[in-house]
């Protein structure tokens, strides 16, 4: 099992930019892509973005394109989203995930490609 972190949330106004950080550790934990979902009141949990174990790759959900970045530094463990231009409706909870050994690039986007979650950090766009 592998432990996850989230911290960086908070309180921001629209067209801001907040920061995310997600750490990681565990065996191997290194070894494993990262997603980062969110979950916005009274709706199901949506996916944000994802990158490759070796950051080689990425793939974003639609609302994040072009706004958001996801990166990683492997030595330290770490993942992060970048989030610009930010809208209330980017109000949620956001998780970061380390993805099950094996995932297939065609599964990434959901949520039961992940078995270890953070506990997840808020983030609130006031307009």
């Amino acid at each position: 099992q592998v432990q996850v972190a989230e911290s960086g949330g908070g309180l921001v106004q629209t067209g801001g930019s907040v920061r995310l950080s997600c750490t990681f550790s565990g065996r191997t934990s290194n070894s494993y892509p990262i997603g980062w979902f969110r979950q916005a009141p009274g709706k199901e949990r949506e996916f944000v973005a994802f990158i490759t174990y070796n950051g080689g790759n990425t793939h974003y959900g639609a609302s994040a394109k072009g706004r958001f970045t996801i990166s990683r530094h492997n030595t330290k463990n770490a993942a992060f989203l970048q989030m610009n231009s930010l809208e209330p409706e980017d109000t949620g909870v956001y998780y970061c995930a380390v993805a099950r050994a094996g995932v297939r690039w065609t599964e990434v986007v959901g949520a039961q490609a992940y078995d270890s979650w953070g506990q997840g950090t808020q983030v609130t766009v006031s307009s």
